[in-house]
Order: C-alpha cells, then sequence, then structure tokens
C-alpha cells in the first residue's frame, strides 16, 4: 500500500523492497538525526501486518516457530523465525499479544504468503489467521505505548490502525534514516542482507529470535546441530566503507577479498549521519576477521557480527591473517 506522505513536498520514493514509502523528504541527514532525537517518525507503512487470534494461539505458535511463545505475557514484545525444513529462514516477525491475539509485523510483500501458511497448519486449534496489512501500519517513533517493540537509538516501532493517521508533533523521517541507524546497531534485515540459504546462526538470529531450550520446531535440527558444533558457513560482518567514494554498493553486489576472489554479498548500506558510509554483508566463515574488503568495488574495513565460530560448544578463535614476516 502506497503511503500518502509520498505526496508530501519533496518527498523521494525509496527502492525495493520499500518503494512504496519514501526514502526521505530532502534532508536525509536532519531526518536521521530527528528519529534518533524524539522529534521525527519514520512510515513503515509498507511492512505487512499479521493477527492470530483464538485461545489456541500461543501454544500453536509455539510449536511452529523457533521462539518460546507458550505462556508470552501481554505486550512484551519479542522476534521468531518460521523455518524451513532444512533450518533455512523463511520468514522473521516481530511478535506482541494483547491477551486476545497475537499481533506480527514482517517484511513488505510477506504477509499473505505467511498468513497462508499458518492458515493451512491450524487443522483443529482454535485458532484464527488474518492478514491485516490494509487496515493497520507500522511506524517507528519516540515511545507511545500500545502494540510496540523498543527499536533502533531509542526509538519504538508500533502497529497501529491506518484510520488514526500519522503523529502530530513529528515530523517524517525517511526509511533512509531508519535503515542508517539499523545498519549502525548491526541489526540484519531479513530479506536484504539474508538469502534463501541463510540459517539463524549466521546473521545472529539465535540471540534475539531463537530459543535453545523449547520443543521441536520445523528447522529445529539445524539449529541444534549449529550451536553444538559450531562453524555455520556463513558469518555477517558490519563494514566501514571508504567515504571518499561517491556512492554506495547496491544489495546483492559480491564482497571481495585482494585478488578478486569473491567471499560474500552486500546486504544494507547507507550513509549515517556521524558514521560515514556503512553497510552489513555476509561472508564465508573462514575469510580472515582482519582482512581488507572490496564491496561492490568499494573499501571496505569489516567488524565482526557473527563469531567465525559461533556455537555454544565451539571454540572461539578469531581466524586473522599471518603476521608480515618479511
Amino acid at each position: 500500500m502506497e503511503s500518502p506522505l509520498l505526496q508530501s513536498p519533496g518527498a523521494v520514493a525509496a527502492d525495493e523492497p520499500d518503494q512504496e514509502v519514501a526514502a526521505h523528504y530532502g534532508e536525509p541527514a536532519h531526518e536521521q538525526r530527528a528519529l534518533e532525537a524524539g522529534t521525527a517518525f519514520a512510515d513503515r507503512g509498507n511492512r505487512g501486518v499479521v493477527r492470530v487470534s483464538g485461545p489456541d494461539r500461543l501454544s500453536w505458535l509455539h510449536s511452529l516457530l523457533s521462539q518460546h511463545l507458550d505462556g508470552l505475557k501481554p505486550f512484551e514484545p519479542t522476534e521468531a523465525l518460521l523455518l524451513s525444513p532444512q533450518g533455512h529462514i523463511e520468514h522473521h516477525m516481530f511478535l506482541v499479544d494483547d491477551g486476545e491475539a497475537v499481533w506480527m509485523h514482517v517484511e513488505p510483500g510477506r504477509a499473505p504468503a505467511l498468513a497462508e501458511f499458518l492458515d493451512r497448519m491450524r487443522f483443529m486449534l482454535r485458532v484464527e489467521v488474518a492478514d491485516v496489512s490494509d487496515e493497520y501500519a507500522v511506524i517507528t517513533g519516540p515511545e507511545g505505548g500500545g502494540l510496540a517493540w523498543p527499536d533502533v537509538a531509542g526509538t519504538f516501532t508500533r502497529i497501529v490502525p491506518r484510520s488514526d493517521g500519522f503523529p502530530d508533533g513529528l515530523r517524517p523521517a525517511g526509511i533512509w534514516a531508519y535503515e542508517a541507524l539499523r545498519i549502525a546497531e548491526r541489526r540484519p534485515r531479513f530479506g536484504l542482507d539474508t538469502d534463501h540459504r541463510t540459517i539463524p546462526h549466521e546473521v545472529g538470529y539465535v540471540e534475539t529470535a531463537v530459543h535453545l531450550n523449547k520443543g521441536c520446531y520445523r528447522g529445529q535440527e539445524t539449529v541444534a546441530r549449529v550451536h553444538n558444533l559450531g562453524r555455520p558457513p556463513r558469518r555477517l560482518v558490519f563494514l566501514h566503507l571508504d567515504g571518499s567514494v561517491d556512492r554506495l554498493p547496491a544489495h546483492g553486489d559480491p564482497v571481495e577479498i585482494p585478488g578478486g576472489r569473491t567471499v560474500g554479498f552486500v546486504g544494507s548500506a547507507a550513509r549515517h549521519h556521524e558514521l560515514g558510509p556503512i553497510a552489513l554483508a555476509l561472508v564465508k566463515r573462514n575469510v580472515p576477521v582482519d582482512a581488507e574488503l572490496l564491496a561492490g568495488g568499494v573499501a571496505a574495513a569489516q567488524e565482526v557480527v557473527v563469531s567465525p565460530d559461533t556455537g555454544a560448544n565451539a571454540q572461539i578463535d578469531l581466524r586473522r591473517r599471518p603476521a608480515n614476516r618479511g
């Protein structure tokens, strides 16, 4: 659903998957600072909203998703994943229960497929699933109560009725502002910083969206194996990009090491009002943690987000390049 704010003076539409909201309203850096200071809101109304009601909703979702949801307290926000049987991430969702229903928001365009899958899995249980994206929107800004999750830089993300309109007394900030703050906090975004092969340990979702001591769920075997043995195939890194270059690498651009060997791909990139150009990337586990990289041809220094040897029983030993003895 295209945001009415795209008709505002100075509004510039974002690229996919956020083309239905504004990238910025003419002042990207000022919008970042305002969002961080609590004097702006980010319209994220392109995100999908799914509602699951019925007395069996929590125990049922507990059996399907990666998070411990049986007994979730009202208005206690959390995250969860829906995995494939092989443990690959199919959906990443933010959830909260209001005492009568579970509300979740997901990436743009993902709500219909998620609602359809959940609806097929109801069997004889007392649950109802509805895609309510046309009626409810997602907004990030200062704390406002209700169906809310703590988010980047002290902001809160809320699900609100579309009929309520936008917050009064706050300036709008484009999705570029939110994304820059998200990347700076090393938070991966499903569908941008992941691909069809991504497993939870590779991007750190095991820290926020996976409960490691719950019963069986789809894809659990992969999560348990990697957690016990360590060494996921790839790892998420944070990149400080060369600020002298007048462009950002695009989503999907190759990440290379000197010599031209491709070792991963760029996920999301942004210009942060303090840090400058930054990005997240997914690279092979065995890339040395201090290796200089090229991200879409732009020189980049990496910071570890996910250890190469992540896993509870793995010996953590960050691999570095041999010292130059010459």
